[in-house]
């Protein structure tokens, strides 16, 4: 059908020029609501709380008004799409009305289809786009508008929260608890997300997540188990305890006295330093008393988090950790704590024990007793640790039996063989990454 372009503008009056202009603002303003829910809601709230903070940047004001907004989310994403739907549902109406003047009852079909290509175009996806790239940018500068906005249409706004709420008790679900989360979630959310090349990207996030994981990992989980501390005997003589110190690489050893069970007190090496040259450097005349603390035993299931508060509070690095019955388990150091955050913690006393030895066909020759967080700290290991912190504990706990020597078995797409064990432990293991296996491989 041939339409006459001149007979029809003949036909538009000024009532439907003003028409056509009104639905133009009308279409900006759906244009400016849909952008500002997209840019509110995708706005990154923390760095509104740094930017308010900070009262000598020009945003800081705009930054509350934002933090302000984003406190009621229910208001306002209420008063937005009130807006939306009121000048969208106008603009169609406008629209309807005019082209059925124009074309008749077929204009009910035209303005159907005209109003949703440029709602859903000018509408919709452009000023979201736009927003979602601009967020806090765009956020910032309509949060004036914005609130205003919330302020007028807050009784009807609250009415509609109301109808909704009740509505939804009907169905037995309480929306007051929506929008309710778990911050530490979206921090390890955020943590994943720092991504990166090079090596120092990869330490950033190891240290990130370690600290969330204070509150969750006990100190028998990272402590220096008994077996492998060195202790003295407080009956020995102040000469022989000397010379002992002396070969130790430690400055706080445990005295026990009688039985090792019974720890009587830390010798600190800086005290018996002290002591020595009171004496005038006479090793008989020292009294290791003088150069001993009392003993401080916690429980082996304080979380980190828990005791690295205690040694800022009493102001001391070294704990002796005890069972529930009361026995000796091992020593933990707020050493051993910062570790686990930024990894180890070299100088040159140390022992250096690797534990972990690369192979040339890509397999690792792991000492028993390295911990799985340490594993996955160093190669981004996908192994679990709730059970269990070494990797001789995980073998043990997911074999439910203590393998032997040459035994192989794969386990978390990770095939394990134990090379060494002496009486019950499991002392050196050949682990083989999944991005290091050709062939699946189940041994017994």
């Amino acid at each position: 059908m041939d339409i006459d372009i001149s007979a029809l503008f003949s036909q538009i009056d000024s009532d439907v020029w003003f028409s056509i202009g009104a639905i133009f603002f009308l279409l900006c303003l759906s244009a400016f609501f849909s952008g500002s829910e997209t840019a509110l809601t995708a706005t990154s709230r923390a760095r509104m709380h740094s930017l308010s903070r900070d009262k000598e940047s020009s945003d800081s004001d705009r930054a509350d008004l934002v933090t302000e907004l984003l406190e009621k989310k229910d208001r306002l994403i209420g008063a937005l799409l009130l807006g939306n739907n009121l000048v969208n549902i106008l603009a169609s109406a406008l629209a309807t009305s005019v082209l059925i003047k124009i074309f008749g009852e077929t204009g009910v079909v035209y303005a159907t289809l005209a109003m949703t290509m440029l709602v859903l175009i000018f509408a919709e996806v452009l000023p979201k786009t736009y927003a979602l790239n601009n967020a806090d940018k765009m956020a910032l500068k309509i949060s004036p508008i914005i609130r205003v906005l919330v302020a007028v249409l807050s009784p009807i706004t609250e009415a509609i929260i109301k109808i909704v709420q009740f509505t939804m008790k009907l169905f037995g679900v309480d929306v007051t608890q929506v929008g309710i989360g778990n911050h530490y979630e979206i921090l390890r959310g955020v943590i994943e997300m720092h991504q990166g090349e090079n090596e120092e990207t990869n330490e950033e996030r190891a240290m990130l997540r370690s600290i969330l994981d204070l509150p969750d990992v006990e100190v028998e989980d990272i402590m220096m188990h008994r077996r492998d501390v060195m202790m003295l005997d407080a009956s020995m003589l102040s000469e022989d305890i000397i010379s002992a110190v002396l070969d130790s690489p430690y400055t706080r050893l445990p005295l026990w006295q009688d039985n090792q069970e019974n720890i009587v007190g830390v010798l600190h090496t800086k005290l018996l330093l002290k002591e020595w040259y009171k004496c005038g450097g006479d090793m008989s005349k020292v009294d290791i008393k003088n150069a001993t603390l009392d003993p401080w035993f916690i429980p082996e299931t304080t979380t980190l988090f828990d005791q690295l508060q205690e040694f800022r509070t009493r102001r001391e690095h070294f704990a002796l950790v005890v069972d529930e019955y009361g026995s000796f388990m091992g020593i933990v150091t707020l050493e051993d704590i910062l570790e686990e955050i930024v990894g180890e913690i070299d100088d040159e006393y140390d022992v250096a024990v690797k534990g972990v030895r690369p192979q040339p066909d890509g397999s690792y020759m792991i000492d028993g007793k390295v911990t799985i967080r340490d594993l996955k700290r160093e190669f981004e290991w996908d192994l679990p640790d709730d059970e269990y912190s070494t990797l001789a504990g995980l073998i043990l706990y997911e074999t439910q039996t203590i393998p032997s020597i040459g035994q192989k078995f794969q386990c978390y797409d990770f095939r394990f063989e134990i090379m060494r064990r002496q009486r019950n432990q499991l002392t050196l293991i050949r682990v083989t990454p999944p991005e290091e296996e050709e062939h699946e491989i189940v041994e017994t």
